[in-house]
C-alpha cells in the first residue's frame, strides 16, 4: 500500500509508504492521501492525526518521473479534491524525518504542528526543475515564518536544517533522530485528551482570523466560543475550583 493508516485509540497515523523514492507522491498516492485525510476527518472516534513517512524520509514532493509524462496532475491545494485544499476540522501533526521538500514541505505546512528530527531537511528543491508550487506552500509558508524567510526559501531553493527551521518557526520542536513519530503520537494522544469542543473552536477561530479585521476576527471568536461555554466551560471551571490544576497537576 502506498498510504498506510494505523489507529491507536483516538489517534490516527497516516504513513506515506514509498520509501524507495523518499515517499514522493504520484497521482495514485496523492488520491489515497486525500482519502485518508477525509476518512480521519469524518471518523467521530478519531481526534488527532499524525502524518509521517516510511523508511527515514518524510516526503520528497511530487513524483517528478511521473510528472515528466503528464501535465494534468491536480493542484494539491487549489483543486477541491486535492489533499491540501483546506484545513481539516481536527488537528494534524507532521512527524518529519529526512527530507520534506517541495510538495513534502507543502504537506508539512498543511499540518497544525510540525515535529522534526534533528537531521531533517526542508527546502523547495523543485526550484531547480521549473516545477511550480501548487500545494499551498506560497500561501502557508509566509503566514508561518514571515515573508522575508519565505522568499529566501522560495527564490533560492536552498536546504534548511531542522535547527534553522526551529529558529524561524517553521517547526515547533526538534527531537533526536528516529523519534519524530513517537513524539508526535505521544503529543497527539495528549491533545486528544483535552475537552474537544473548546479546543476545536479555538483552532477554528485561529484559522479564520487570517485576513480579517480585528473586530471581525473577535466577533467570530465569540461565536466559536459559545458552544464550548455551554458544554464544557462551567464543568471545567468547577473541576478547577475543586482543586484540579494545583501545583501544575492537570
Amino acid at each position: 500500500m502506498k498510504i498506510i493508516t494505523e489507529r491507536n485509540g483516538p489517534v490516527t497515523t497516516i504513513i506515506l509508504n514509498r520509501p524507495a523514492v523518499k515517499n514522493a507522491l504520484d497521482q495514485e498516492s496523492t488520491e489515497m492521501l486525500a482519502a485518508a485525510f477525509k476518512a480521519f476527518d469524518a471518523d467521530d472516534e478519531q481526534r488527532v492525526a499524525v502524518v509521517t513517512g516510511a523508511g527515514g524520509s518524510f516526503c520528497a514532493g511530487a513524483d517528478l518521473k511521473e510528472a515528466a509524462t503528464r501535465v494534468d496532475y491536480k493542484a494539491w491545494a487549489g483543486h477541491p479534491e486535492g489533499p491540501f485544499h483546506a484545513p481539516l476540522s481536527k488537528p494534524l501533526i507532521a512527524a518529519v524525518a529526512g527530507h520534506a521538500c517541495a510538495g513534502g514541505l507543502g504537506l508539512a505546512l498543511y499540518c497544525d504542528i510540525r515535529i522534526a528530527e534533528e537531521t531533517a531537511i526542508f527546502g523547495i528543491f523543485s526550484r531547480r526543475w521549473g516545477v511550480p508550487m501548487s500545494d499551498g506552500t506560497t500561501v502557508r509558508l509566509p503566514r508561518i515564518v514571515g515573508r522575508g524567510p519565505a522568499l529566501d526559501m522560495m527564490l533560492t531553493g536552498r536546504a534548511v536544517t531542522a535547527d534553522e527551521a526551529l529558529t524561524m518557526g517553521l517547526v515547533s520542536r526538534v527531537v533526536s533522530a528516529g523519534n519524530a513519530r513517537k513524539e508526535a503520537e505521544e503529543l497527539a494522544l495528549k491533545i486528544s485528551q483535552f475537552p474537544q469542543t473548546a479546543m476545536l473552536s479555538d483552532r477554528q477561530s485561529l484559522y479564520h482570523q487570517e485576513g480579517k479585521s480585528e473586530a471581525e476576527a473577535i466577533h467570530f471568536e465569540t461565536v466559536c466560543a459559545e458552544e464550548a461555554k455551554q458544554k464544557e466551560a462551567q464543568s471545567g471551571a468547577a473541576r478547577f475550583a475543586a482543586g484540579d490544576g494545583r501545583h501544575g497537576q492537570f
